[in-house]
């Protein structure tokens, strides 16, 4: 077949399944809209919810890690069950949330009386009142003449010491946190840095508007009129928003960010340029994990230079950077290819090349075939 034939034939196919995919589309969101008409909201929520008022200790909530790291039930040692109550999902979430909080405290425990790693407060220089941040460091961090590792994280709730929480609460300690490779670490000689890329802003609650002083260019008509027009423009959102989304009217909350800290990214810079970089150690060695790996490329391309010096090999798992996307220069790509070995899902046994998407760096199988979820 001619090549403009097999060109015309290939986009034509392309052509076909989009349109039958955007049919496909069409009449589902049709049928979704014909089935949400006929739901009734009101009969919905009449199945009242149980108050979100959770225990804010692991005994409260009536768990123990085990010897081997597992957290099983003090009385029955199940482990822990989500569906505590049936037909209650959000439920069941706002309480595996409350126990991931307990869960991140415990595990910064763990880090500080069982891995003697020392809290660092970022940024540095903060003041007593603004928002603040920390990560970890072992004692020799920046006084060990030889090597450090530095561990950084995915995205998500899990914070410094976590790789996975789903892995802590379900499988165990050793699985879903970094202590293992923490513990390793320091037995062969290395310093230890552990990043917090996630910690990136305070969470206080919202001032209602209400509360809120009016502008001072606001409108000159009576501060009574703007307050009845703003309340009545408003009703509709607030009814559906307090009934539906929030029947228990739990508290609006709003985010300040810390200062040069408030993505991944910008953590990672700003502690390589004021921690890791000043460290007196020759060989500087990193795991990322999943988001982590994007923040590192980002930080190589942002320090080039200082990390060709330092860094001498990096261990990614599942990581998500994309050296096309972050426009990494070609001799950024080309020291990855030297530097970088990526663990990706799949059932190929441990260690076996797989075919790579991107020709940035070696990608070999982690054995396993499924990424491990940060929540």
């Amino acid at each position: 077949m001619p090549i403009r034939a097999s060109i015309f034939l290939f986009c034509l196919v392309r052509i076909t399944m989009a349109q039958l995919l955007a049919q496909e589309e069409k009449e589902k969101t049709t049928a979704l809209k014909d089935l949400l008409s006929r739901i009734d909201l009101d009969e919905l929520m009449k199945k009242d919810e149980p108050p979100l008022n959770f225990p804010e200790t692991l005994d409260g909530f009536e768990l123990a890690f085990n010897e081997h790291g597992q957290l099983r039930h003090i009385h029955t040692g199940e482990p822990f069950v989500f569906n505590y109550k049936e037909d209650l999902h959000r439920w069941n979430q706002k309480r595996y949330e409350a126990l991931g909080e307990i869960i991140t405290k415990y595990v910064y425990e763990l880090l500080e009386n069982d891995c003697n790693l020392k809290k660092e407060i970022l940024p540095v220089d903060s003041t007593v009142d603004e928002p603040k941040s920390f990560i970890y460091m072992s004692e020799d961090a920046l006084t060990n003449p030889e090597k450090i590792m530095v561990l950084i994280q995915g995205s998500g709730v899990v914070r410094a010491g976590q790789w996975a929480r789903r892995l802590i609460i379900n499988e165990d300690l050793n699985s879903g946190t970094q202590i293992p490779f923490i513990n390793r670490a320091k037995e062969e000689g290395y310093g230890v840095i552990v990043l917090n890329p996630n910690e990136n802003s305070l969470e206080v609650e919202k001032v209602p508007d209400s509360a809120k002083k009016p502008s001072p260019d606001a409108s000159d008509e009576p501060a009574e009129k703007r307050e009845r027009k703003e309340e009545r423009e408003n009703k509709k959102k607030k009814d559906f928003y307090e009934k539906y989304r929030n029947p228990q009217k739990e508290r609006e909350m709003e985010h300040i960010p810390i200062r040069e800290n408030s993505t991944p990214e910008e953590h990672t810079l700003y502690v390589w340029d004021h921690f890791i970089s000043k460290s007196l150690a020759k060989n500087i060695f990193i795991v990322a994990h999943s988001y982590g790996g994007l923040s590192f490329v980002n930080l190589m391309i942002q320090r080039e230079a200082e990390v060709k010096n330092h860094v001498r090999a990096v261990a990614m798992t599942d990581s998500v950077h994309n050296v096309w996307h972050q426009e990494a220069n070609k001799s950024i790509r080309d020291w990855l290819r030297e530097h970088c070995c990526n663990w990706v899902s799949s059932p190929e046994p441990l260690d076996t090349l797989v075919d790579p998407m991107l020709n940035d760096c070696p990608r070999v199988s982690a054995a396993m075939q499924h990424h491990k979820k940060t929540h």
